[in-house]
């Protein structure tokens, strides 16, 4: 016999907490933030067939729920807190549900973020997952603080996702081994917490990479008023998507989304501290251009010369 809604929420999301003062069971959860610390606060909806396809693995699916949450809240500096999920699905699937509980708190667990409340439903499968974070005063990265002359840099690698859906469209073929992997890259991707948190302070502006390098960068251009300058060839890749056609690899790298890495600025004074805080948030960051004066953005090829048509980063409306 399937089981009902409130033995659902008990036998798979139901946790004691540690942090928040009230979780799961009554109408609101309290949280109490460190005293003098602003809430930071962000919400992402993952729709099938939109943002997932219906053959990921449950596991994953969980993960990548809260991970791109927890990537925005890295973006902006914040130490995470706890978070609500919002699910909706047809059919109550037992299974289904083991491996998305699963994956959801073993991320949970990495960072030290535990499950407040939310709702379940039935209807077509999406999760909306919020999350709270905390930072100090004054400390938060945002998107309009880049300088002329400040450094752009991206965290990991770039374009592996979006190698991934070409791959599920049948716009290439990989061997099995390298298709795993970009697979991988696009379900479970990593939020950069310890890197948003050791930026503070160091970084000028920050945004995590969600809709394609050229659409998010620009976010940042207009809030900030400037504009930047990339170099094509500095952007960093896997050796997978780097065994790619040029004109795929530069699809992937310029318009692919779901990399969920930070792009962030930084004065060239800075330089040895990025590296520092990248140690401390082990992950690489890669210097890939420069903030100008001049608004636009422009990108040049391995030759200095600069390339025409950029393309448009993913849309929900339009893509």
């Amino acid at each position: 016999m399937s089981i009902g809604e409130f033995d659902l929420i008990a036998k798979y999301f139901e946790r004691p907490v540690r942090q928040a003062v009230l979780g799961i069971g009554d109408d609101c959860a309290l949280l109490q933030p460190t005293p003098g610390m602003q809430l930071a606060i962000s919400t992402d909806a993952l729709v099938e067939g939109r943002h997932f396809l219906s053959t990921v693995a449950p596991e994953r699916l969980g993960h990548k729920a809260l991970a791109v949450n927890l990537s925005d809240l890295a973006a902006c500096g914040a130490r995470p807190l706890a978070f609500t999920l919002a699910l909706a699905m047809p059919r109550v699937d037992e299974r289904f549900l083991t491996g998305l509980a699963q994956g959801l708190f073993a991320l949970a667990g990495q960072h030290g973020v535990e499950l407040v409340g939310g709702d379940t439903t039935a209807g077509p499968l999406n999760l909306t997952i919020t999350a709270f974070g905390e930072v100090p005063p004054q400390a938060a990265l945002l998107r309009s603080g880049a300088r002329a002359g400040d450094d752009v840099y991206v965290s990991g690698t770039l374009g592996d996702a979006r190698l991934a859906l070409e791959v599920f469209r049948g716009g290439c073929a990989l061997p099995a081994d390298d298709f795993e992997a970009v697979r991988r890259a696009m379900e479970c991707p990593q939020p950069r917490v310890a890197l948003g948190l050791a930026l503070r302070g160091v970084a000028t502006s920050a945004i995590d990479l969600s809709d394609g390098l050229v659409g998010d960068l620009s976010h940042v251009l207009r809030r900030s008023r400037v504009g930047a300058t990339l170099r094509l060839a500095q952007l960093p890749r896997s050796a997978v998507l780097a065994a790619q056609p040029e004109a795929l690899q530069r699809l992937c790298l310029l318009q692919g989304g779901d990399d969920y890495e930070l792009l962030f600025t930084a004065p060239p004074s800075q330089r040895d501290a990025v590296q520092a805080a990248a140690v401390r948030g082990r992950v690489a960051a890669t210097l890939v251009g420069c903030i100008d004066a001049e608004p636009g953005l422009r990108v040049l090829d391995a030759h200095g010369r600069r390339l025409g048509e950029l393309g448009a980063s993913f849309d929900h409306f339009k893509s």
